[in-house]
């Protein structure tokens, strides 16, 4: 296979545990590294992918470089790599000049926690993330990178198989959650594909499965991310809870919850599950609103 008339060799399952053996690494539980060694399996995620031309893409955990090599076998022109684990992130260069010398200027390694990953430390304003997320911290890095790096426009991710059901449900579904809220408020997201354990080194204990996304205008509403975030959070840690129960302590009282909830059109006997990403920011808003009316109100000194 050639990209640009460049030859690039992917890896193989035996290439990596040699790699895994010259280091001497062993995959890490704690940082929840499981890696992709099938050729064609890298293959039609860089397909579904569907990069654009000259459009900077990012990757983040690309461990040994099986992911990486296929996006620039698919034509990444700049690719931009975060890695954490800092053998993996010196090696990673070495890999894709031996594999496709003729690529290797297109990669830039970023040695560092995505999880702190800024516009500042990409070499490009990147427009598509592109990623094997580990399992353990999968949702937290998205809503990052989806924070930090207003660039991202769209994206194909592979998580854990439940959180990929969690991400993608609806309002009004079993699997729908805080999760799912905060995501929809940057982004729609599909189901895109699984993922069989068995391309997987070490081979995981849990289903995966591919998650597309595209980034959408947030809810028109008079409240910021924080105070939506702040609600839907309060909303889902009692989940069972009506919404006048659940959101008691967020609002400081049931009777101001229910208040709230009337002024945003919410149901009070309505649960959080009920809810899409513009309720929460409508309710929200009204909490701003009123909070910011008792502010300003005037102070009648005692006669």
């Amino acid at each position: 296979m050639t990209a640009g008339r460049q030859p690039v060799r992917l890896l193989t399952p035996g290439d990596v545990r040699e790699i895994a053996r010259q280091l001497r690494i062993r995959p890490s539980r704690r940082l929840g590294q499981t890696f992709v060694v099938q050729p064609g399996t890298v293959r039609r995620i860089a397909a579904l992918a569907a990069l654009r031309r000259d459009e900077p893409v990012l990757e983040v955990g690309p461990g040994f470089g099986s992911l990486t090599l296929a996006l620039l076998e698919a034509g990444a022109s700049r690719l931009a790599a975060v890695e954490i684990d800092p053998a993996l992130a010196a090696q990673l260069p070495r890999t894709i000049a031996a594999r496709a010398p003729g690529l290797a200027d297109r990669l830039a390694v970023v040695a560092a926690d995505a999880m702190s990953v800024g516009p500042q430390d990409l070499p490009a304003a990147p427009a598509a993330l592109v990623a094997n997320l580990p399992y353990s911290v999968a949702v937290p890095v998205l809503l990052h990178l989806l924070a930090a790096v207003p660039t991202l426009s769209r994206g194909l991710v592979m998580v854990q198989a439940e959180v990929a059901d969690r991400i993608c449900a609806p309002p009004g579904s079993r699997a729908y959650g805080a999760p799912s809220a905060k995501l929809a408020w940057y982004a729609a997201a599909r189901p895109a594909g699984t993922v069989p354990r068995a391309v997987f080194w070490p081979v995981p204990n849990v289903d995966s499965r591919l998650v597309a996304f595209a980034r959408h205008d947030p809810p028109a509403a008079a409240a910021c991310r924080e105070q939506v975030f702040a609600v839907v959070e309060a909303a889902f840690r009692q989940r069972r809870k009506t919404l006048r129960a659940a959101l008691a302590g967020w609002a400081g009282s049931a009777a101001r919850a229910e208040r709230l909830l009337r002024a945003a059109g919410i149901d009070p006997r309505a649960r959080g599950e009920s809810l899409d990403v513009a309720q929460f920011a409508r309710l929200a808003a009204a909490r701003a609103a009123e909070t910011q009316a008792r502010a300003s109100a005037p102070t009648i000194a005692p006669s």
